[in-house]
C-alpha cells in the first residue's frame, strides 16, 4: 500500500493533484489506516495514470470523468479518437515547426522556390538590394492575388534575364533610383526599355497594368516598380510614358 506521497512520485504527479481529482471524484478517496494515513493500492496506480494521460493529452476532467465511467469498447474507441487528435496536433506543430525554421530564410518564408531563386539570381547580377525589395514585393501581390500565374510569369522573367539586353537594362534601371530627375541618362534609358519592348513584339495587352489586379511581377523592371520612393524612377516612369506614345505602344 501507498501513502498519498508515494503514489504522487510513483505517477508523477503533485499531492494537491491528487486531492484536487478526489474532490472531482475521479479518483476514490481510501479510507485512513489506524494511523491516519490514506492508503492507495494498485488500482489507484492505475486509475491515476490514466486520470494524468488523459489530462496531459488536453482532455477536459469532465471528459475524463466520462471516459473512466465508460464500458471497455467505449473507452478504447474514445482513446483512438483523442490519439487520432493527437496524430493532428503533431503534424500541425511539425508544419509550425517547419515554419518557424523557415523565418530565418528570408523570402522561402512568403515566396515560392521559383521566385526566391530569381530574387538570388538577380542579386548575383549586383542588382540592389532596394530594387530586389521592390521585385520581391511585386511577387509577393502576385502570389496573393495571382498565384496560378506565378510559376510561368518567373520563368519567363528568368528566361529575359539570360538575355546581355535585358541585364543591361536592369541593372541601369537599378542605377536610375539615384539619379536626378533631370539627369541626361534617364531619356536614353527610357528609349532602350521601350526598344527591348518592341524588338520582343510584346502585345498591348500584356504591357498594360491592372491596379485592380495589382499584378506588378508580371512586367517587374521594365514597366512596372516606378517606385515613389525615387524621383528618379518616377521621372523614368513619365519619360518611358511620353516616349511609348510615339511607338504606339500603351502603358
Amino acid at each position: 500500500m501507498l501513502t498519498i506521497s508515494q503514489l504522487a512520485d510513483l505517477v508523477g504527479v503533485t499531492v494537491r493533484a491528487i486531492r484536487h481529482y478526489h474532490q472531482r471524484g475521479l479518483l476514490a478517496e481510501p479510507e485512513r489506516d489506524a494511523s491516519g494515513y490514506r492508503r492507495y493500492d494498485a488500482q489507484a496506480v492505475i486509475d491515476l495514470i490514466r486520470i494524468k494521460t488523459l489530462a496531459d493529452a488536453g482532455v477536459p476532467l469532465a471528459r475524463v470523468e466520462e471516459l473512466l465511467a465508460a464500458e471497455p469498447g467505449r473507452f478504447a474507441e474514445a482513446v483512438a479518437g483523442i490519439d487520432a487528435d493527437l496524430a493532428e496536433r503533431i503534424r500541425e506543430l511539425k508544419r509550425t515547426r517547419r515554419r518557424i525554421a523557415d523565418l530565418t530564410a528570408g523570402e522561402r518564408l512568403f515566396l515560392p522556390r521559383e521566385v526566391v531563386e530569381f530574387l538570388d539570381q538577380l542579386r548575383a547580377l549586383g542588382v540592389s538590394e532596394r530594387s530586389v525589395r521592390v521585385e520581391r514585393d511585386g511577387w509577393i501581390m502576385l502570389a496573393a492575388n495571382h498565384p496560378e500565374e506565378v510559376v510561368q510569369a518567373v520563368a519567363d522573367k528568368r528566361t529575359h534575364l539570360e538575355d546581355p539586353e535585358y541585364q543591361r537594362i536592369y541593372l541601369a534601371y537599378d542605377q536610375a533610383g539615384d539619379w536626378a530627375p533631370d539627369d541626361p541618362r534617364l531619356p536614353e534609358l527610357a528609349e532602350a526599355m521601350l526598344a527591348f519592348l518592341k524588338r520582343e513584339q510584346r502585345g498591348v495587352e500584356e504591357l498594360v497594368l491592372d491596379e485592380a489586379d495589382e499584378t506588378v511581377a508580371l512586367e517587374a523592371v521594365l514597366v512596372s516598380h516606378l517606385s515613389d520612393s525615387s524621383a528618379g524612377w518616377r521621372r523614368l516612369g513619365e519619360l518611358t510614358k511620353e516616349k511609348a506614345k510615339d511607338l504606339e505602344l500603351e502603358l
